[in-house]
């Protein structure tokens, strides 16, 4: 029987396993992935926060060994299918979509009227409680936004995204000549969970296909990251680098904690994160042991902003 951190490092590394599968919530799964990738394991991984906490560090392991790391995430599973073919230099940017979450059109008055019962109901995915939050707050979005530098090793003035209500085209790619490639799918995980599982090999599937029988139609339109503050403090904290970027990303996960919890308000999520991102000096991720007491130090700080709060 495996438990705890170290059963998950002893799960990643497993001798028989053609392939490690990181569906992990929170930078929990960092070590488990580095651990898959020293064993020479290629790794799918949907695992946001290991990526945007410990990017630096997995890219390092992953110079060492020749291994495939498959994103899982739809967004960056259709940049990847995307990409495949492709001149690197011929990109002009990357486009990752959003739903926008259930409060798109919610005024900033609005959002702190928002009650815990309806920030869980997204409008077009079914997920687990913390990433439905994060949807809502657009933070998913800024997690991704990190992720895909990390993944496809773009800088972030490469990197955007627009909000895309029907969630059927899923990222896109802008060439320099103009093009654009994009993925589109229903919006399911299915797809790329299978893609990722066959390391690109397409295998035959024929529930779920998008039908073009009948009429439909695509709908865009900016973000507005002065409404949406934490897509804003994600292209902040990625520019930054070094441990900003896990800054962002715990002291996420500690306010959502809060929230679920009803000790915080829905729209002070993305204060936190503000206060502990601005709060905390930078320095260089030198291993995993220094990143992991910065971890402790950030969702201490988080909670001590939490509790100050409260008495506001």
């Amino acid at each position: 029987v495996c438990s705890g951190e170290e059963g998950l490092a002893k799960l990643a590394s497993y001798k028989e396993a053609d392939i490690i599968v990181n569906a992990l919530s929170g930078y929990i799964g960092l070590r488990p992935s580095l651990e898959a990738i020293k064993a020479n394991k290629d790794l799918a991984i949907a695992n946001k926060e290991a990526l945007v906490c410990g990017g630096n560090l997995l890219r390092k392991e992953l110079k060492k060994h020749p291994v495939k790391l498959m994103p899982i995430d739809s967004e960056h599973s259709a940049i990847y299918q995307c990409l495949v073919g492709e001149d690197k230099k011929a990109v002009k940017r990357l486009i990752i979509t959003a739903s926008g979450g259930p409060f798109r059109d919610y005024s900033l008055e609005d959002l702190k009227r928002v009650t815990k019962k309806e920030a869980l109901k997204h409008p077009t995915w079914q997920m687990g409680p913390k990433i439905t939050i994060d949807s809502a707050t657009l933070v998913n979005k800024g997690l991704e936004i990190i992720e895909a530098h990390v993944l496809f090793d773009m800088p972030y003035e490469k990197i955007a995204a627009v909000m895309h209500y029907e969630s059927i085209i899923h990222s896109m790619v802008e060439f320099i000549d103009g093009s654009i490639k994009a993925q589109l799918g229903v919006p399911s995980m299915e797809i790329p969970i299978q893609y990722a599982l066959n390391l690109g090999e397409r295998l035959v599937k024929e529930d779920q296909r998008l039908s073009f029988d009948e009429a439909f139609s695509l709908h865009f339109r900016p973000i507005d990251q002065k409404r949406f503050k934490a897509v804003a403090l994600a292209y902040k904290v990625g520019k930054m680098g070094g441990i900003m970027p896990c800054v962002y990303s715990v002291a996420n996960e500690v306010a959502v904690k809060a929230f679920l919890e009803d000790k915080l308000a829905f729209y002070q999520i993305v204060e936190v994160i503000e206060k502990v991102v601005k709060t905390t000096k930078n320095r260089p991720v030198d291993s995993y042991e220094s990143l992991m007491l910065v971890i402790e130090e950030c969702k201490k700080q988080a909670w001590e902003i939490i509790e100050q709060m409260k008495g506001e």
